[in-house]
């Protein structure tokens, strides 16, 4: 009788699984094993309407926590929806992260509210986002005007870290976005007989089929690397999240009399800014503001919803800031500072750069209730580099990162 596979389903009993002593034993081979179930694990096309609405749901909900526009800073920002103009308005960026939301029921979501598609399964039960790159398209990306696009998802590296019994492990995931065509006529029940599904869960024909291969060859040609656009792409998206086991977990191996206690986290040693900033903006999440945001994003995820489950089963002070809220607020402070720098009416100011990249760490936890201060720099000689990062109430680095701004 064979031994069930240490990460072959997400919703086992814990109980079930090989306790942390066996897995120090086996640690070579149940790692290797691990990288390469993920690695091949072949995700689901998304495909989205780029509508102005949720950009406009999204700017709405962030208008109270931003710096007031610099040529009407008396003046309230408009809440009315706008119209698909002609020519459309650019996606901004960062905003890609509220379009193309897995298409998971709730019945398919794991305990903690998050998704599976991506999760190594137990006895890693606990995500956070660690951090990510974004390169938008010189031309300026995808435009606000109704069109069909797709998101093409995969798993590129996995690494795990950390002591027997404590590791971590992190997953790096691609994602690459681009034009797609209109969706193909709902086949006849006669012709519903091949494998798979599109996005709206009915059969795919062999014509569809085909359709995705060359959609996922064109987004991600064989030999590109995580900053070549493929033929029809758009935007590169690199997140890497990391998955934890629960805290505490005690437990007792079989084999031996000892009890091994994996403990909760330990608090983020705190690393001080090494510049002074050349902007700054102090803000406080709210709870609305972290509801909104799961809303917009299709996210379950408790540790942003619940105080007492982050209380309580993870160990948190108050709910957490999303991760990809946390680099959108940086993005939006920036652009606020470069039209305030270059737009406008006066001498020198004309054209907008427009940020086309970035990267960022989440290195600490940012919490509700608290106060944050997002601030950035331009680095010296940079050609358009910006230093972006955010502290939180002790003053250390929560966020940091890197972004580039140019004309395009």
């Amino acid at each position: 009788m064979s031994r069930p596979s240490l990460f072959h389903s997400i919703r086992r009993n814990p109980s079930s699984f090989p306790q942390p002593q066996k897995c120090r034993l086996r640690r070579s081979s149940t790692l290797s094993a691990l990288t390469t179930s993920l690695t091949t694990r072949r995700l689901p096309l998304t495909y989205d309407y780029l509508t102005p609405t949720p950009s406009h749901l999204l700017s709405t909900t962030l208008a109270d926590f931003l710096p007031p526009p610099p040529t009407s800073s008396h003046q309230p920002r408009s809440t009315t929806l706008p119209p698909i103009a002609n020519p459309a308005h650019a996606l901004p960026p960062t905003h890609h992260l509220i379009y193309f939301p897995p298409a998971t029921p709730p019945s398919s979501l794991l305990p903690d509210g998050t998704d599976p598609l991506q999760s190594p399964g137990p006895p890693f039960v606990r995500r956070m986002w660690a951090g990510g790159h974004m390169l938008f398209s010189p031309g300026g990306g995808p435009r606000l005007d109704g069109t069909r696009y797709v998101c093409m998802e995969g798993i590129r590296d996995v690494q795990v870290k950390g002591p027997a019994g404590a590791e971590k492990v992190f997953v790096g995931i691609e994602r690459r976005i681009g034009p797609a065509p209109s969706p193909s006529p709902s086949p006849s029940p006669s012709s519903s007989s091949s494998s798979g599904s599109d996005e709206k869960g009915s059969a795919k024909s062999q014509e569809d089929e085909e359709e995705e291969e060359q959609l996922r060859t064109a987004l991600w040609p064989p030999t590109a690397s995580s900053t070549t656009m493929g033929a029809t792409t758009t935007l590169i998206e690199r997140r890497t999240l990391v998955f934890m086991r629960s805290v505490p977990s005690t437990s007792t191996c079989p084999s031996s009399s000892t009890t091994i206690t994996t403990p909760p986290p330990p608090d983020p040693k705190i690393l001080k800014p090494t510049h002074a900033p050349t902007y700054t903006h102090t803000l406080t999440p709210t709870p609305q503001l972290l509801f909104r945001y799961s809303a917009l994003t299709f996210n379950a995820h408790l540790i942003h919803l619940d105080r007492s489950y982050c209380r309580e089963v993870e160990g948190h002070r108050n709910l957490l800031v999303h991760g990809p809220l946390s680099v959108t607020l940086m993005v939006e402070v920036l652009g606020g500072y470069l039209r305030g720098k270059y737009g406008g009416a006066g001498k020198g100011k004309g054209e907008v750069p427009r940020v086309t990249e970035v990267e960022y760490r989440n290195l600490a936890p940012l919490y509700a209730g608290e106060e944050m201060r997002v601030c950035g720099r331009e680095v010296e000689g940079g050609g358009g580099e910006y230093e972006v990062w955010v502290e939180g109430r002790e003053g250390g680095y929560a966020v940091r990162g890197r972004a580039r701004a140019s004309l395009g």
